[in-house]
């Protein structure tokens, strides 16, 4: 079974490309959203306590997002600290995850730092979703009722698109110009019959 990374910038459009390989069936797997469950374990709320001792991350046993989110886009070392205890974790939960879809050709992974954390040699191979800078700042702003600077802020702790698009294997162009859909189409086959 091959492993795909998909990966893109924020706002590029990785989560609707990652809808697309779903509905041709393709197992996927969303590591942030098995970040976020992991947040809610007792030994994981443990050490982010000792971590972060002045910050009230959990208030009655919930994680308070915003002040996260706060910490990882304005505190580099901080976000270091977060991935080095979540991003293990992650990996244990998508090979758990995995071992009961060993009949599908391939799976896709989908991350949004993949090439900042460089674990690229973990896939098969790498797709990036890639759009113009002006869009995605707009699908920022609108998705997330954030100003131009802040939808910046977010950004800037990414790698730039010219960088992601030289290290993946495969890019998909979400420009609003080309179609989603066949080019999926193209990488599913690339993929199932390789």
């Amino acid at each position: 079974m091959k492993r795909i990374g998909l990966t893109g910038n924020i706002g590029s459009g990785k989560s609707t490309v990652a809808g697309i390989f779903e509905v041709l069936r393709v197992p996927v797997f969303y590591s942030d959203v098995a970040a976020k469950c992991l947040y809610q374990r007792t030994e994981v709320k443990e050490e982010l306590r000792v971590l972060f001792p002045d910050m009230e991350l959990f208030k009655g046993g919930v994680l308070q997002k915003q002040l996260l989110s706060k910490i990882i886009f304005s505190d580099k070392e901080a976000l270091e600290k977060i991935n080095r205890l979540i991003h293990p974790l992650v990996e244990q939960e998508f090979q758990h995850w995995k071992n009961s879809r060993e009949n599908c050709p391939y799976v896709v992974q989908e991350s949004a730092i993949i090439f900042e954390n460089n674990l690229q040699s973990r896939f098969d191979d790498v797709i990036h979703v890639a759009a113009p800078l002006e869009i995605r700042l707009q699908r920022i702003m609108n998705r997330d009722h954030l100003d131009r600077s802040q939808a910046e802020v977010r950004m800037s702790n990414q790698l730039p698109e010219e960088n992601k698009r030289n290290l993946a294997d495969y890019i998909i162009e979400n420009d609003g110009q080309l179609l989603l859909i066949p080019q999926v189409m193209w990488l599913h086959k690339q993929f199932s019959f390789v």
